[in-house]
């Protein structure tokens, strides 16, 4: 029988408190421009959603894909993996060199540090190459550990994205485009 908040240790009620706060800053955070997807009015169309089965890369480049498979991070808790990887590719654009040293250190404040409150799933080494990246920090300082978190995302998260009920019910519910699938263009590498 459940006893309640009340008899939960204070641990979990702080945790709880934590998550909270976090998924809320994370959906109003104006970054996330590429979740501007609404699922209610613009949902995906059943072509669409069947090309997020061909690959990952196809998956991200889908703005409701992308949004679908937040939402799925969101639910398993592992959000901070893909909010990593675009913090990542927000960086590497930065133009101006003289504000790539602050935003590099909010990037390891934020997902790498020892205290860092959404910590990304990486190894000793690539968090220590990191580290040492952080004395000189050039548009590719996070590339070693960006790279392994789209690699767990694509080899982990990815196909239990595909095999969750989320993703069972969108395609069920999503409806014909009415047009003709487009066939893929070959392009010939030089």
């Amino acid at each position: 029988m459940c006893k309640g908040r009340a008899s939960m240790p204070t641990c979990c009620l702080e945790r709880a408190k934590e998550l909270k706060a976090r998924l809320g800053n994370i959906l109003h955070q104006s970054q996330w421009r590429p979740f501007s997807c609404k699922m209610g009015r613009n949902k995906p169309t059943l072509e669409e959603c069947l090309r997020w089965k061909g690959s990952f890369e196809q998956l991200l480049s889908s703005k409701c894909g992308l949004y679908a498979f937040t939402a799925f991070l969101l639910s398993e808790f592992s959000e901070e993996n893909i909010a990593f990887y675009f913090a990542c590719e927000d960086y590497r654009s930065t133009k101006c060199r003289a504000k790539l040293p602050a935003k590099a250190q909010k990037i390891y404040n934020e997902f790498i540090g020892s205290d860092a409150p959404r910590e990304i799933n990486i190894d000793h080494e690539t968090r220590d190459i990191t580290k040492a990246n952080m004395h000189s920090p050039s548009p590719c300082c996070f590339d070693q550990a960006q790279h392994k978190i789209y690699m767990l995302m694509a080899k982990d998260c990815y196909p239990r994205f595909l095999r969750s009920p989320a993703f069972r019910d969108l395609v069920s519910e999503a409806k014909p485009s009415g047009k003709p699938p487009k066939e893929p263009r070959l392009v010939k590498k030089a």
